[in-house]
């Protein structure tokens, strides 16, 4: 399984990578988290990433492909990439990438939604900033507002999740992101889940939509 994931901040991206990757044995590679991590851990690459990420800009592509790069020669199966590519000059150097690896696309897909609802669901969450864990108070509360599940310690929420900086990454998703539909439907290769259904009802469009089977990553 060698796929995509595409669609505005919010869609849900994030949580059916998580399912599939623990299903079909695809590593999850999540630019966010990634970045958020090298923030946190005051790397080069998150110094030079915070400014664009406080601000809710897209991180230079540079930085971003030579992550990529790096999270693809750890790879011995499939993969879920799930917040990357987000513009079509990315697009165009990770099929590069694939190429020298001979390890084609399956698929990409198209995460729909719309933005109002968006809006609604990403100044709605909180997160824990000891381990990343995430909830949302609409759509995922924890048993506890304001309290984590597992460790009970405090969630907060993070700058580029409060309404100012959500709109802006939605400004940009329209702006520079959304021509990768384009760009994908012209290979062939993209499909499309209605993403305001309920989380298993996404999942199971997105099973057979890729005709996964389980632990099926390679």
């Amino acid at each position: 399984m060698r796929v995509i994931f595409l669609g505005p901040p919010g869609a849900g991206k994030g949580t059916q990578a998580q399912i599939l990757q623990q299903r079909f044995g695809a590593k999850q590679i999540s630019t966010g988290d990634i970045l958020r991590e090298n923030r946190s851990k005051g790397t080069q690459l998150g110094k030079l990433a915070e400014s664009y990420m406080v601000s809710g800009a897209l991180v230079p592509d540079e930085v971003i492909i030579k992550m990529i790069e790096a999270e693809l020669q750890k790879l011995d199966g499939g993969f879920i990439m799930d917040g990357f590519p987000r513009t079509v000059a990315q697009a165009q150097a990770f099929d590069a990438l694939l190429e020298q690896r001979r390890t084609p696309l399956d698929a990409v897909v198209l995460f729909n939604a719309d933005r109002d609802t968006l809006f609604t669901r990403l100044t709605a969450r909180w997160t824990n900033p000891r381990t990343g864990r995430s909830y949302n108070s609409v759509t995922n509360p924890p048993r506890v507002a304001g309290i984590d599940d597992e460790d009970g310690g405090p969630l907060v929420q993070r700058e580029d999740d409060k309404p100012e900086t959500v709109a802006k990454r939605l400004d940009v998703y329209e702006n520079q992101t959304a021509p990768l539909i384009g760009y994908y439907r012209d290979t062939g290769k993209l499909v499309g889940v209605d993403a305001l259904k309920s989380v298993d009802d996404v999942t199971r469009e997105l099973v057979s939509k890729l005709g996964a089977s389980e632990r099926a990553a390679s």
